[in-house]
């Protein structure tokens, strides 16, 4: 008698599991997540396909610039971002001040802050003819050329707009690391003779080191991803190099070989983040005793407040009450004549691809839950990588097998049935949406995946025993114990769009400005009065989903 076969994943004395067919879900999936990867791979083939000239001109001139000035901004970036955000997530958490209850959440108000935004607060602040400078000259006396002041439109300006406005990433992580983490190891390290910020660099930094690398890392590819600031700075970095040799030169294959250097920052950027972990282990062996916060008085609260209200005062107020300064001076006869229409193209554009966003991600994350097909998995992450790739690669990505599409498209409905027609895709909403997909799924992704973590398998297995199908179950079951997911979900794409200036800059349709769009061009023409309100009411918008995150951040703590 021969033996029975068995799979080589089975276990002792366990059946082995045979592998689901993939089913329309999962084909789904895996045509979603190609979706994703093709505008990455198409910038990875136009690299090889370009002609050499434009790229000879550009290294020979501009790309040492490019590489130098992105260094620095990375390197100004990650010191800012890790020295304000960790030092504040370690105060509020560890101590209690006056203000700390309040500041714990108002830290990461700055996130509804885009850096752009913030970039032209502080230009008009701190410009010659703005109200500090002009106030300097009036207490001293001195008149033009006879003082230095610092010039916010240079490398260091744009790190300071980026370091107040991603700090947050690194905050929350951090935060997150500090409140979970075990008293017992500071505890250890005070019985060792350490003092407070002893303790806190022998113990409680180390065992937080993921989480600040983690928030880093967002930080950086978020700054890799800037136009706005760098643009309007006149900051050389790879970004605007993208849109100089597309928009300027015409030559979208140096573009891609651009934006193809740009993935390669974002790859070392994720490969040191994995890489400074190293083999080392950072959870704890002992039972979780969250930290008892000590009170602080005098001189030492004083300063904890200083130094945590200092990021929210120059991260969010100050910016915001500049901009509100601005438009309340302007009136209502200075604000953009279009804003009516502003709101309604970036409302409608946000509301459609946070729909299409989140629809996707449930798709890839049901799809993930209800297949073994390690296919379907790989899928899912591969999905995921969207986010970690900059806008204005992105929209390179799209303009070239979109561009051959549309071409091709026209040139068959010419030759069958002598029809002139123009761009389809290219030129219109779908390209935009499109790359708000690939750009914003990992979010929607991630708390799709959320949810569905906390269902649990048995009311699958019960759904199933009651005959229901895959598309039944999800629909009857899941759907409706998701329903806070993807409205969080919805709510954070519709933010993020709302927010994002390359893609939206590179790709709108002919006439189809957004108030990013409008805001970065009124500010280029020196027309901030108008540009004010635009940029108001984008930070308005990202208030919204703030306030969620600051109550579940809250309810964390408590």
């Amino acid at each position: 008698m021969s033996a029975p076969a068995t799979s080589p994943r089975a276990g002792p004395g366990l059946w082995p599991r045979r592998r689901a067919p993939l089913g329309a879900l999962g084909w789904c999936a895996l045509a979603i997540a190609g979706l994703v990867a093709l505008p990455i791979a198409a910038v990875v083939v136009a690299l090889f396909g370009g002609g050499t000239a434009t790229w000879s001109h550009l290294v020979a001139t501009v790309l040492p610039a490019y590489v130098w000035n992105t260094v620095w901004l990375l390197a100004g970036v990650s010191a800012g971002v890790i020295s304000i955000g960790v030092v504040s997530a370690w105060l509020v958490t560890a101590y209690r001040f006056p203000g700390s209850r309040v500041l714990e959440w108002a830290l990461i108000l700055p996130l509804a802050m885009p850096a752009y935004v913030m970039a032209y607060a502080y230009t008009d602040w701190l410009q010659f003819t703005g109200p500090v400078q002009s106030g300097l000259r009036a207490l001293t006396g001195w008149q033009a050329r006879e003082y230095w002041f610092p010039d916010v439109r240079s490398v260091p300006g744009a790190a300071a707009m980026f370091s107040f406005a991603f700090y947050p990433y690194v905050y929350l992580l951090a935060r997150t690391a500090f409140l979970t983490q075990s008293r017992s190891a500071v505890e250890a390290a005070r019985l060792a003779g350490y003092g407070p910020w002893g303790s806190f660099a022998r113990a409680a930094l180390p065992l937080a080191r993921p989480a600040i690398a983690g928030g880093t890392a967002l930080a950086l590819m978020e700054t890799l991803a800037d136009f706005g600031v760098v643009s309007y700075f006149a900051v050389e970095t790879f970004t605007t190099g993208i849109f100089k040799a597309w928009l300027s030169m015409g030559d979208l294959a140096a573009a891609a070989q651009l934006a193809t250097a740009l993935i390669g920052f974002v790859l070392a950027i994720l490969v040191l983040e994995r890489w400074s972990r190293g083999a080392a282990r950072y959870h704890s062996t002992s039972l979780r005793a969250p930290l008892s916060p000590q009170p602080l008085h005098g001189a030492r609260a004083a300063a904890a407040f200083f130094a945590c209200a200092a990021p929210v005062l120059f991260g969010f107020l100050l910016p915001a009450a500049i901009l509100a300064a601005i438009a309340v001076d302007a009136g209502p006869q200075g604000w953009a004549p279009n804003l009516a229409a502003l709101v309604a193209n970036s409302v409608s554009v946000a509301a459609i691809s946070a729909l299409v966003t989140v629809a996707a991600a449930v798709v890839l994350g049901y799809a993930s839950r209800a297949s073994r097909s390690p296919l379907v998995a790989g899928a899912s992450r591969l999905a995921a990588l969207g986010y970690a790739v900059p806008g204005a690669v992105i929209a390179v990505g799209i303009m070239v097998p979109l561009g051959r599409l549309d071409n091709a498209l026209a040139g068959w409905l010419e030759a069958a049935f002598g029809v002139k027609v123009g761009l389809i895709f290219i030129g219109t909403v779908t390209a935009l949406v499109y790359a708000y997909l690939v750009r914003f799924l990992a979010v929607a992704l991630h708390a799709v995946e959320a949810g569905l973590a906390e269902v649990r398998p048995s009311m699958d297995d019960a759904a199933r025993g009651l005959g229901l199908g895959l598309l039944a179950t999800l629909r009857r079951v899941h759907l409706p114990l998701l329903a806070p997911s993807v409205l969080a979900a919805a709510l954070l794409v519709f933010v993020d769009t709302m927010k994002e200036l390359p893609a939206t800059f590179a790709l709108r349709p002919f006439n189809f400005d957004t108030l990013a769009v409008a805001a970065y061009h009124l500010t280029k023409d020196e027309r901030l009065g108008e540009a004010a309100l635009p940029a108001l009411l984008i930070v308005a918008v990202g208030l919204v989903p703030l306030v969620l995150l600051s109550r579940r951040l809250m309810a964390i703590a408590r």
